[in-house]
């Protein structure tokens, strides 16, 4: 009772201010050892992110991350979140047994998060209750805000992962780490090209799908596309529809596709069925339980389909499913790198 009284003195104390404040606004960090005093000018850092800028003072000690995305980020430079905001909403006040609750990132928790709601709709309250240094959310925040005049806020763009990983290191003080962390990927994906030369040689042309439902497709082929990028990067000549690039160039979704449809890239040496199941993405007790949940339906439709069956890929045995979610949910250096192992382990 005393926490939730806090929050809400707290609350009432912002409210008032919040017609006052610009969604570029933000708070610098409450210095650790002594609250009261102001933090020196010398101790603080201008973050540029997507919509303006955050000084950040001291060292940010209790963070919250308002999606998968950048709790990747975070989790990748060694930082443990205070609070947590997935997509999927839960009941629990804390993550309690993260490596059960967060996919392929719990394991990498040791400590116990409060839940601050979801991604598209953080719970104010419980940021509130937390008092945090420094709030790290994506575009699709609601209300920014609000978030900025609690606490420094950083609004970063899922789609581009180093751009983000940069801005999160100097916030936090490791701008050194993310360098090491992008030139370590960047270097693992280049071995993994030389490994990958003898089945691009013989196998050179890929497909990439992405289906929700087993009923339609969207054909991903971009260098802008975070799940088709690494496919080409590793040597492959991802197939495309002939309007689909300049469609992902401008951001917009690609261009969804029937099963039907599909014989037009019969030339396919290979196929990477990337599915998702938003139905089953929280009804998981371990790793490999989340993955057969994301891509169980589109497996059993696939191999059902006679057109799908048709395919050169099916034939030869070249069809391989991945969950969608580690390249669009995850696309920094974490998720690249488990997306990676998943093509490596499947296609070699």
């Amino acid at each position: 009772m005393k926490k939730i009284f806090k929050s809400w003195k707290k609350l009432a104390v912002i409210l008032p201010l919040l017609a006052a404040c610009s969604q570029h606004a933000s708070s610098p960090v409450r210095q650790l050892d002594d609250p009261d005093t102001e933090p020196s000018s010398s101790d603080c850092r201008t973050v540029q992110h997507s919509i303006g800028e955050a000084t950040i003072c001291g060292q940010p000690d209790t963070i919250i991350s308002l999606s998968p995305y950048t709790l990747e980020l975070l989790l990748a430079l060694d930082i443990q979140p205070s609070g947590f905001a997935d997509h999927t909403p839960f009941s629990q006040d804390i993550f309690t047994n993260p490596a059960q609750q967060i996919p392929y990132l719990g394991d990498r928790i040791t400590t116990q998060p409060a839940n601050v709601g979801t991604a598209y709709e953080p719970s104010i309250e419980s940021i509130l209750a937390l008092e945090p240094d420094l709030i790290i959310g994506n575009e699709w925040l609601r209300e920014p805000e609000t978030l900025a005049s609690i606490a420094p806020l950083l609004v970063l763009e899922w789609a581009e992962p180093e751009t983000s990983l940069r801005a999160i290191a100097q916030a936090v003080g490791q701008p050194e780490k993310a360098e090491t962390l992008i030139a370590d990927l960047n270097q693992k994906v280049a071995t993994a090209r030389e490994e990958f030369e003898p089945v691009v040689a013989s196998h050179p042309s890929a497909l990439v799908l992405s289906s929700a439902d087993s009923r339609e497709f969207q054909v991903l082929s971009s260098p802008n596309n975070l799940c088709s990028a690494l496919v080409s990067d590793l040597g492959f000549q991802v197939l495309s529809l002939s309007d689909e690039d300049q469609g992902e160039m401008n951001g917009a979704r690609p261009t969804p596709i029937s099963v039907e449809a599909l014989p037009q890239f019969e030339q396919a040496d290979s196929i990477i069925l990337l599915g998702s199941d938003r139905e089953t993405i929280n009804q998981f007790n371990d790793l490999n339980q989340f993955k057969e949940n994301q891509t169980a339906a589109l497996k059993a439709e696939w191999e059902k389909n006679a057109i799908a069956q048709s395919m050169k890929a099916s034939q030869s045995g070249r069809v391989y499913l991945i969950p969608v979610y580690l390249c669009l949910g995850l696309p920094g250096p974490i998720g690249t790198e488990l997306y990676l192992e998943e093509l490596q382990e499947q296609l070699l």
